[in-house]
Parts: structure tokens; sequence; C-alpha cells
């Protein structure tokens, strides 16, 4: 079960067309092959049975043992917005008393313990994201919530709660906000950079580049260093357009003009961080034409990096003449990290792509 699991995981990672999946073949696509891999029969009604009705409502499924439903799940497409449907499908599990609920959309997994106390948002004791997490612990949470085996002994159920009320899940979520809060800071999102940017007009009627609130958002975190004057040395100067190679973690790339870049040992000179993003991009059509379609599963919060329709992007430039579009429009930041995504993709590590970069210095 677990190998089966684990490489269905793996292709969902791989497969760029399920961005673009409808609700109905999202279900057959990923919700029953899941299932499946999880002991179940999806051709058996007695098991999973498809549009189950509540009152003059249907639930999308319902995991039944004996005649008895033990775990409803309502699926979206994958792009659905889950918070507006956990009412609905929390509804449905309390009036059918159904101690496990799932609302998906094929890549977020959302499980709730419906008959306890509380918020929608309270009631939901764990999240899965197929695109974000790890893949073992990925299978192991669906093996301990939604295995056929669990599921029918009733063990599922006590997974859910033990993990409600467990200390573990308090400490793990006070350890990982200030990851969370510093990955949101050194890689800041689209929708944080849109959201500071659009406050920042709404208060002084000027709105910032994207580039700028970036590079607020990278040195929010950084605490100034206070030394006394017998202490303090000299700083290190930089020579005038001096190159240099940033830390790729960490430092930010706004306000520095970029010079080459190296992939897998051979340097590219390059005079815009657009042609970064262009170069690079190229670097993978010549090597991986057959699987370049992959690169339309990079997307963000709003919008696709990647398209066939050049009207869907602000500044489009074509990929190698193949009808494929990339947007250029983005911060130098967002070139590096995108760039880095795209290299993922295909298998090579983002640690090969390293960037020189100059930075103007003035001497006082």
């Amino acid at each position: 079960m677990s190998e089966e699991l684990f490489e269905l995981l793996k292709e969902f990672k791989n497969n760029s067309r399920l961005t673009s999946f409808t609700e109905e073949a999202t279900k057959q696509a990923v919700v029953l092959r899941i299932l499946k891999a999880l002991g179940w029969n999806p051709f058996d009604v007695e098991e999973v049975y498809p549009e189950y009705s509540v009152g003059s409502k249907r639930v999308d499924y319902s995991l039944r043992y004996k005649g008895k439903n033990k775990v409803f799940i309502e699926v979206k497409k994958i792009d659905e917005d889950l918070d507006n449907h956990q009412e609905q499908l929390l509804n449905y599990s309390f009036q059918e008393g159904v101690k496990l609920a799932v609302l998906t959309n094929g890549i977020s997994w959302w499980f709730y313990l419906p008959l306890r106390e509380g918020s929608w948002e309270q009631r939901k004791f764990y999240t899965i994201e197929i695109y974000d997490q790890d893949s073992d612990e990925v299978v192991k949470k669906f093996k301990d919530f939604l295995s056929k085996q669990n599921v029918i002994s009733n063990r599922a159920v006590e997974n859910a709660e033990n993990l409600y009320k467990s200390n573990q899940k308090q400490n793990l979520i006070k350890e990982t906000i200030p990851k969370a809060w510093k990955k949101i800071i050194t890689e800041p999102d689209e929708l944080l950079v849109d959201l500071l940017s659009e406050t920042t007009e709404k208060l002084c009627g000027y709105k910032p580049d994207n580039e700028t609130v970036e590079k607020f958002l990278l040195n929010i975190n950084k605490e100034p260093v206070i030394q006394s004057k017998k202490e303090t040395t000299p700083l290190m100067q930089s020579s005038p357009n001096q190159v240099f190679t940033p830390s790729m973690d960490t430092e930010s790339y706004s306000g520095k003009t970029v010079v080459a870049f190296t992939f897998k040992g051979k340097r590219y000179e390059v005079h815009t961080w657009r042609e970064v993003l262009i170069k690079v991009t190229n670097i993978m059509l010549s090597t991986h034409k057959e699987q370049f379609d992959k690169v339309f599963s990079i997307v963000g919060r709003k919008k696709s990096y990647f398209t066939k329709d050049p009207s869907e992007l602000i500044d489009p430039k074509e990929i190698g003449n193949i009808g494929i579009y990339v947007e250029t429009t983005l911060s130098a930041n967002r070139i590096v990290k995108l760039s880095r995504d795209i290299i993922e993709l295909f298998g090579y590590k983002r640690n090969q792509l390293h960037i020189e970069v100059r930075e103007e210095t003035t001497e006082k």
C-alpha cells in the first residue's frame, strides 16, 4: 500500500495537467486512485458510495462498511477555494452522525472531526498538501486517517482524536511558526507582496513596485548589531562593481545587478534578470524537450508563469519558438526563485544554479 501510494504522489507532483482538471476529472484521476491505493474498491458502492444523499443534498463520496457511513468526502476542482465549502460538508456529516470528514481539491486535503464542538475551522485537525509536504509523511497520514483497515476498525477516528488532543501538535506548531515566518519574508509570496503593496498605496497614494516591497520584507528580520566603540572593528569594504555570489537561501537580490549565472559547471554571462529566466528556461527546453510541458505545473497564487496564450501575461516571452510563453515582469528575487523551481522540476538540485551579481557601492 505504502509503495503504491508513494508512487502515485510522485506522479501527481510531476503531472502538469493537474491544475487544469475539472471537479469530475479530479474525482476520477486523483481522489478515486488515492482511495484505491488505500484499500478501498471504488467500483463497489457498498464501500465507496458516490453522490450519497443527505436530505435534499448530496455528498460526493461516502466510505461505508456494513451499511454504515464511516467517512464523508467532498471534492472540489483543484483551483477551488475550500474555505467556502467547510460548513456544507460538516453540516452533512453532523446530520448523519459521521465522525470523520474530508474536504479536498485533490491537492489539498482537509480532515475534520465533525462531531466535536467549536467552529468549522476548530474541527479541522489536519491538512495534507501533496505539493508542499514530504511524501513519506503524506503517505503515513493518508494511511492513519483513510486506509480501509483503519476506517472500518475505527482506528482512523482514534488516530484523529489523538492528533487533535496531542501536545505534539501544539509543540510542532510553535516550532514551525518561526520557520514559516522566515520562509515568508525570505521568499515573499505574491499574495503577501500584493497585499503590502496595495495597503501602502491606500495609505499614501503611491504604489511601490514588487522589488521594493520584497526588499523591505527581507530586511525586517535583520536586527542591527550594536557594538561599543572599543569593540568596533572596521567592516570589510567592497570595491565598486565587485562581483560576488550571494547565499542561496538568505540573500536578497533586490537592488543588485546580475552579471552571470553558472549551471552544471558552465558559466553564462547575462545583462538583465529577465535574461536569466529566459536562458535557464531555454536550457531546460533543449535538454528536456519531451517533458517540457511540465513547466505548466509551476503556478503562482494568482496566475501561471507559463502559458500558450500570451494575452494572459503582462510581458510574455516565447521560449524556443514552440508556442509556450513565460512571464518576465518579475522582481529579481522572484526570477531567481522561479529559475530554481524550473531546474528542480527537471530533477536538478536548486544549488546547482549559482548567481553572480554586482552591487554598486558609494564611498563616503
